[in-house]
């Protein structure tokens, strides 16, 4: 339906070409907008009902005190696969695991892995490059996450978090406290529920329009074909040149999957095109925007940096094994 209104606002309405540049832009950019403004509301409401009636702050504490031998890790990065999110799409639900005080490590788990696999492009995987290849890319995504979790938790990166999110986990935790106390009831406390997530809403709009207008001119304005010559198997930089040359792009794995077919089919390397993948749906510059609002630029360097040398390693690894 957002598609389908997205379609009759910028083809119907306004009169965009829809083959053109200009019209395929604003085309994105009004259904992302839709689309992660929903999504984000509705699982700051979600979160919101969870933390009350099941508080986080006792989830924390045993995630903390519990020894699970890196299984929360990998659990967060089967949730972050199963859930079909783009980058931007997973922030919201990052922004509620934050918010509930989840450890930091665990939830970069998530973020790393939810847009880099999900079902619509493993369907795609299979279709196009077969059932050997979609393994590869699934687990390669899965550990990636795992292992990306596993390394950023170990830096104890809390303080870098922004006083944004330290303020609306204390309030989610006095709040949550509070209605245990009084017994509320559910529908006593909808509505300062969803109070409470228009006002996450209204914190991040700003980076949300910004993050998605700079990812739809992107969308828009830079063609497929620029990317080829500097990704060739002649050249000896062409899986980092491919990590560098995707973080300025923006898209999810099921509509970057076709380009990377073509990318194959014209001899570029099938390390070197999952590697350009990969960065694409995990590090794009909408998603450091979003981001902005919960962490510091210091922490986004790392989470970024990080998740890139995975990646550039693993490109290379594929292209030695495939």
């Amino acid at each position: 339906m957002i598609q389908q209104f997205a379609d009759w606002l910028v083809y119907g309405l306004i009169g965009l070409e829809q083959s053109s540049h200009l019209g395929a832009a604003v085309n994105f950019f009004v259904y992302d907008s839709i689309k992660i403004l929903l999504l984000l509301f509705l699982i700051s409401s979600i979160m919101g009902v969870v933390n009350a009636y099941f508080p986080i702050e006792r989830l924390r504490n045993y995630l903390s005190s519990h020894k699970f031998y890196g299984l929360q890790y990998l659990l967060a990065s089967i949730f972050g696969a199963i859930t079909p999110f783009c980058s931007c799409s997973s922030i919201p639900l990052f922004i509620g695991f934050v918010k509930g005080g989840i450890p930091l490590g665990v939830t970069f788990a998530f973020l790393i892995t939810s847009p880099l696999v999900n079902e619509v492009a493993v369907a795609m995987f299979l279709g196009a490059f077969g059932t050997k290849i979609t393994l590869i890319y699934v687990l390669s995504g899965i550990i990636l996450g795992t292992v990306g979790g596993i390394v950023l938790g170990r830096f104890k990166l809390e303080r870098h978090l922004t006083d944004w999110v330290r303020q609306i986990q204390a309030q989610s935790t006095e709040q949550a406290e509070q209605w245990e106390a009084e017994k509320i009831s559910f529908w006593h406390r909808m509505p300062s529920i969803l109070k409470e997530s228009w006002k996450i809403v209204k914190g991040v709009l700003i980076y949300v329009l910004i993050g998605i207008g700079i990812g739809a001119f992107m969308h828009g304005f830079v063609p497929e074909g620029f990317f080829e010559t500097y990704l060739s198997k002649d050249n000896l930089f062409a899986v980092p040149a491919a990590v560098v040359l995707a973080v300025p792009m923006y898209s999810n794995a099921a509509g970057i999957v076709p380009i990377i077919e073509v990318f194959v089919a014209k001899g570029i390397p099938i390390g070197t095109a999952i590697a350009f993948m990969m960065a694409v749906v995990g590090l794009s510059l909408p998603e450091a925007t979003l981001l902005k609002k919960v962490m510091n630029w210091k922490l986004i360097g790392i989470f970024f940096g990080t998740i890139a040398l995975f990646i550039i390693l693993s490109g290379f690894l594929f292209n030695i094994l495939l």
